[in-house]
């Protein structure tokens, strides 16, 4: 939050006619009310609030929503060196989808970092890891990264809101991301790619880029996701993300379940 102080253009005489700015401050947690000693008037600023406040829907403009999916888009093609020839998002996903033809997931989760990568300066992600991540043991920056990933990245899931996540220590901090309905994984009808695209890339650029450890949440019946900043995902053998079966939209799922009736035709191929 961002507290802003207006100043009464009035100024007032103290006892020993020195003049003082009077002030008023709108309300905000980030600021106490002003005091005064001897005549001066000063107040105290705190970057950190002690009230819990109420999720926050972050919204940004929808004029940067083409440039944006132009400038993720353009970074996957030069990584897969093919594009689609369908506009917007529905060749973006087409883009994800021939991201993993032809390589283990190992691969694929590799070039989603690359990806993920060339779209910051590389001295940015350095200095953020070096010199942001530690403030605060951590929780300045998990708290900026989720502010940012929901102003930044509504174009790619769809409508999301900075929400609290609890710590391992029981406390809590507004460092989580909920999106309501993730439009990537609806739009890609795949638990695979959404798995090794998105989840475990993602997970793995915030912790080893910017130093913002990241547990990724996707729910796979009503397509919500929640990101947790500041928390460690576990090993992928105990992650439950990673043993969904494959989902009813998915186009090819319902021709392996007649071809093979066993309980590997329904897991997916991809993941």
């Amino acid at each position: 939050m961002i507290g802003r102080i207006f100043y009464n253009r009035e100024r007032k005489e103290d006892r020993i006619g020195s003049p003082v700015m009077a002030m008023v401050p709108l309300p905000s947690p980030l600021f106490a009310w002003p005091k005064v000693y001897h005549g001066k008037t000063a107040i105290r600023v705190s970057c950190f609030s002690n009230s819990t406040p109420e999720p926050i829907e972050a919204r940004k403009p929808k004029v940067f929503d083409n440039l944006f999916l132009s400038l993720f888009r353009n970074k996957m093609v030069q990584e897969t060196g093919w594009d689609s020839e369908k506009p917007g998002y529905q060749g973006l996903i087409e883009v994800a989808h021939r991201l993993t033809v032809g390589q283990d997931n190992s691969k694929t989760r590799d070039a989603a970092v690359r990806i993920l990568k060339s779209l910051f300066p590389p001295l940015l992600l350095e200095l953020y890891r070096m010199l942001v991540a530690p403030i605060h043991s951590g929780k300045f920056a998990a708290s900026m990264v989720a502010r940012v990933t929901a102003l930044s990245c509504q174009w790619l899931m769809g409508p999301c809101a900075v929400n609290s996540v609890d710590l391992p220590n029981g406390s809590s901090m507004m460092s989580g991301v909920f999106v309501e309905k993730c439009k990537y994984l609806e739009e890609s009808k795949c638990v695979g790619i959404c798995i090794n695209t998105c989840k475990l890339p993602t997970q793995t650029f915030f912790k080893d880029h910017m130093g913002v450890p990241l547990l990724m949440e996707p729910n796979f019946t009503d397509y919500s996701c929640q990101f947790k900043f500041g928390i460690l995902p576990p090993q992928q053998e105990v992650d439950d993300a990673l043993k969904e079966p494959c989902l009813e939209i998915c186009p090819s799922a319902v021709r392996r379940k007649e071809m093979n009736h066993n309980m590997d035709a329904h897991k997916c191929p991809k993941a």
